[in-house]
């Protein structure tokens, strides 16, 4: 695997912990390789198989770095030291398969699409997937994007006011 670029890296860790994944009654949400070539972090982030779970917990995260660790070693990725990184998806979840946009039908995303003419970004209220298309609803209506075309997806949060108030731990400004 060594020599290869961070995303052909990205790939094969994601083909090799995948396929071990369901062992272990775990799902890998995604896997990013950033930093220079002399300072490498692998995040590897997973959370439960069964979709009807809680989120997976910092304790359930910790027991399952062990097996995560082992395969990426006995992978041996980059040559030298580097940093892995194993977490939960975060409230900012990537989307990165078919499922994971029927999955989170309903929620608000940030989308980024490979390089093309015209517009790359869309936010806007996921509504599925569908015949190989990405459906979203944004400021321009509803919009059908090419799955192969989308180069990032994720969760976008939000919250109410009472909740970013609450979250600051100060009124929000203009009401002092």
């Amino acid at each position: 695997m060594r020599g290869l670029s961070p995303e052909e890296m990205r790939e094969e860790l994601l083909e090799a912990l995948e396929a071990v994944a369901p062992a272990h009654d775990v799902d890998i949400v995604d896997v990013e390789v950033v930093g220079s070539a002399k300072a490498r972090t692998i995040r590897v982030r997973i959370d439960h198989a069964d979709e009807d779970a809680e989120p997976i917990t910092l304790n359930e995260v910790s027991a399952q770095s062990g097996w995560v660790s082992d395969l990426i070693d006995e992978l041996d990725p980059i040559e030298g030291s580097f940093m892995l990184e194993v977490s939960s998806p975060g409230l900012s979840r990537p989307l990165r398969r078919p499922h994971d946009f029927e999955r989170f039908a309903g929620e608000q995303v940030a989308l980024k699409l490979k390089a093309a003419e015209g517009r790359r970004r869309y936010t806007g209220t996921l509504k599925g997937y569908e015949q190989g298309n990405v459906l979203i609803s944004c400021d321009e209506g509803d919009v059908a994007i090419p799955f192969d075309d989308i180069r990032s997806c994720s969760i976008k949060p939000t919250f109410d006011d009472g909740a970013r108030k609450a979250a600051k731990g100060r009124p929000s400004a203009g009401k002092r």
